[in-house]
């Protein structure tokens, strides 16, 4: 038995593990400078998300992929369940409340959605380049991404509909079919954006229409929806190269003056900025991109499809995520209000990554098992019972 586990030990992306320590690490001490409390928190949150990656790295993935409609079903329940009992706060009904313990469902959607497919697509491989099944698999995100727009969290919607279309294209479904999706998108954006901008627009409401407007002209409101973003850009720019110093109390600090609300989840990278310069900001930069090319590595040396699409998923969502909530920070992207991955505070988004990341450790695992072949033929065969 300890030989057994000495060699699993051996197999763990240890370099995968770091990159993520260190980013939680940062997040939290730059959730220090906004709020001690929550920083310990963040603490007691990075430890049990760490138990919950080793954890879940030892269960195999096939196993897991076993119970793929436990979680599309617990996935719209939990959606549901938001609307018609969720906690509203700053314009949004996002937050479940049970037993005294509040969570956010829709950051562990993302999840759950990646595994759903993995496992779906694993399973369909034989069909994926079928139009009719990737229709299916089309029906059976709708509800989900819909449940999630309607809270509304317009950015999550679109990070959940980005992760099906890679996850989808991975997949392998035919080149006619994305060039077709290819072609519907250059047509389809410009319109959805212009729908987005119309005097009572159908797709977005009042708020979220503001947002965007702010974003194109922030100097019509400099006071309103684009104060938060401006005043980031000004402690970005502020920081310099090497930054004000960790928890600085200068005169002229942008966070400290309290001109940066949130700070400590949609905007800690301005704290980053602000605090360790333009070295700190490219540190967090770097790391996100290290672990989202260390899961899509990890995807490339898979031994069934299964075990790519877990990484892929993972990837586009660390990836992807960090950009847009990096591109509002900076100005780049409008305002989403979507977390930075591993640094944001929030125990549901960092459980839920590391969860993930527990799932990528446990397909690099399996890819030095001795005896993976003869128990990939037994798995699939029990999968497709």
């Amino acid at each position: 038995m300890w030989k057994t586990l000495f060699s699993k030990l051996k197999s763990i992306d240890y370099l995968l593990l770091i990159l993520c320590s260190a980013l939680t690490v940062i997040g939290i001490i730059s959730i220090y400078s906004a709020d001690e409390s929550t920083a310990v928190h963040q603490f007691h949150g990075f430890l049990g998300g760490l138990a919950i990656a080793v954890i879940v790295a030892f269960f195999d993935y096939h196993f897991i992929l076993r119970f793929r409609w436990i979680y599309y079903i617990a996935n719209i329940v939990l959606l549901v369940l938001v609307l018609t009992i969720g906690v509203s706060s700053h314009n949004a009904q996002r937050w479940l409340n049970i037993g005294g313990f509040q969570f956010q469902p829709a950051e562990l959607a993302k999840l759950l959605l990646i595994l759903f497919y993995a496992s779906f697509i694993m399973k369909n491989s034989e069909r994926i380049k079928n139009v009719f099944f990737d229709l299916i698999c089309l029906g059976l995100v709708i509800p989900p991404i819909f449940l999630v727009y309607r809270q509304p969290d317009l950015s999550t919607s679109i990070m959940l509909a980005t992760i099906f279309v890679c996850v989808m294209f991975i997949g392998g479904i035919s080149s006619g079919l994305v060039a077709a999706m290819s072609a519907a998108a250059m047509v389809g954006v410009p319109v959805v954006f212009y729908l987005a901008l119309m005097p009572d627009s159908p797709i977005v409401r009042p708020f979220q229409q503001r947002r965007i407007l702010a974003w194109l002209h922030p100097e019509e409101y400099a006071m309103t929806e684009a104060y938060q973003t401006m005043n980031s850009l000004m402690a970005i720019g502020s920081g310099q190269l090497h930054g004000k110093g960790f928890d600085t109390n200068e005169m002229s600090s942008v966070l400290s003056g309290g001109y940066i609300s949130e700070s400590q989840t949609d905007f800690i990278f301005t704290i980053i900025g602000e605090e360790f310069g333009f070295i700190g900001a490219c540190s967090v930069i770097l790391l996100i991109l290290g672990i989202a090319i260390d899961c899509l590595i990890i995807a490339s040396r898979a031994n069934d499809l299964g075990g790519k699409l877990i990484p892929t998923g993972m990837a586009v969502w660390i990836g992807f995520q960090g950009f847009l909530n990096i591109g509002v920070a900076t100005g780049v992207m409008p305002n989403t209000g979507i977390p930075l991955p591993f640094v944001s505070s929030g125990l549901t988004s960092l459980w839920s990554i590391y969860a993930g990341i527990g799932c990528v450790l446990s397909v690099r695992m399996r890819q030095d098992d001795p005896h993976w072949a003869v128990y990939q033929r037994e798995e699939l065969y029990d999968m497709r019972m």
